[in-house]
């Protein structure tokens, strides 16, 4: 049984990393969202499902359209220069 180590580019790294960053992104986004709905549901209408669904609905969107621009972008992963 042969163990092979096969060596990765740096665009495979690249395309790693950001979809690393996405599914990240995404998965906060919808919480974030479920929460929002959670806490507009109890406060504002009743305890409702719809709030929570729509709270979703909105992270989902969100952490895709964020997706779809770091994707796009030419110039790799966002960077924050302080």
């Amino acid at each position: 049984m042969s163990s092979e180590i096969v060596p990765t580019s740096a665009s495979q790294n690249l395309l790693n990393e950001k979809w690393d960053v996405v599914l990240s992104n995404g998965l906060i986004k919808t919480g974030l969202g479920f929460g929002g709905g959670v806490l507009a549901s109890i406060l504002f209408f009743k305890r409702r499902a719809f709030p929570v669904w729509l709270g979703i609905g909105f992270g989902l969107g969100r952490g895709y359209s964020e997706g779809d621009a770091i994707f796009r972008s030419n110039y790799g992963l966002r960077t924050v220069k302080a």
